[in-house]
C-alpha cells in the first residue's frame, strides 16, 4: 500500500475513533505507530509528542503533522493531518445541523457523560506512559515534581513551565535511557 494513503488511513482511524482532543489519542497513536505499523520506536514517539506538544497549535493535529513529516515528509504530513482531521470536520458538520434539536435528550448528555470518564482514563494512562519513558535520572524527577507544583499550586502560567523545561534541558545534562518494549 502507498505510504501515503497507509498515513491517512491511520490517522482517519484515530480521528474518527478518538473522542477528548488530542491527549485521548495519544494511546491509539501508540498503537498504530510503534504496535501495528512499527515506523518508530516508543522513546522517539514520546520525543515526537514533546515537540508537538511545546509548539503552538492543536496537539493532535501537531502529532499527525510531526509523524507524518518524520515518515514521509512533507507529503507525509500533509495526509496524516488531513486524515486526523478530517473525521471531525464531518461529525462536528453533522452534529451542527442536529444539535439543537438533540442537545437537551438524556441519551445525548448520557453519552457525552460517558465520553468524559473514558477520555479523563486515556489521558491519565498517556501521562503515565509519558511519565515512564521522560522521567530518566534525578533532574528528570526534580524537573517533573517542581512543574506539577508550579501548573498546580502558583499562577504561573504552563508557558512559563516550558520554557523553564527547554532551559533545563539545554543546560543540564540527562541520562540516556533505553526505550522499554
Amino acid at each position: 500500500m502507498n505510504i501515503y494513503l497507509e498515513l491517512f488511513l491511520v490517522f482517519f482511524k484515530i480521528g474518527t475513533f478518538t473522542f477528548g482532543g488530542g491527549y485521548a489519542m495519544i494511546p491509539l497513536i501508540e498503537k498504530e505507530i510503534i504496535v501495528s505499523k512499527k515506523w518508530v520506536e516508543k522513546e522517539e514517539l514520546m520525543n515526537l509528542f514533546s515537540l508537538a506538544q511545546s509548539i503552538p497549535g492543536a496537539i493532535a493535529i501537531n502529532s499527525a503533522s510531526i509523524i507524518g513529516y518524520k515518515i514521509a515528509k512533507k507529503p507525509g504530513a500533509f495526509f496524516a493531518t488531513f486524515g486526523v482531521i478530517l473525521p471531525s470536520f464531518i461529525i462536528i458538520s453533522f452534529i451542527a445541523m442536529f444539535f439543537e434539536n438533540i442537545a437537551d435528550m438524556p441519551v445525548v448528555t448520557a453519552i457525552f457523560q460517558g465520553i468524559s470518564g473514558c477520555v479523563i482514563a486515556l489521558i491519565l494512562v498517556t501521562a503515565l506512559k509519558m511519565a515512564k519513558v521522560s522521567i530518566v535520572d534525578w533532574i528528570s524527577l526534580i524537573l517533573f515534581l517542581v512543574s506539577i507544583i508550579f501548573v498546580l499550586l502558583t499562577p504561573i502560567t504552563p508557558i512559563y513551565v516550558i520554557m523553564l523545561g527547554i532551559i533545563v534541558g539545554l543546560l543540564v545534562p540527562f541520562e540516556k535511557k533505553e526505550a522499554s518494549r
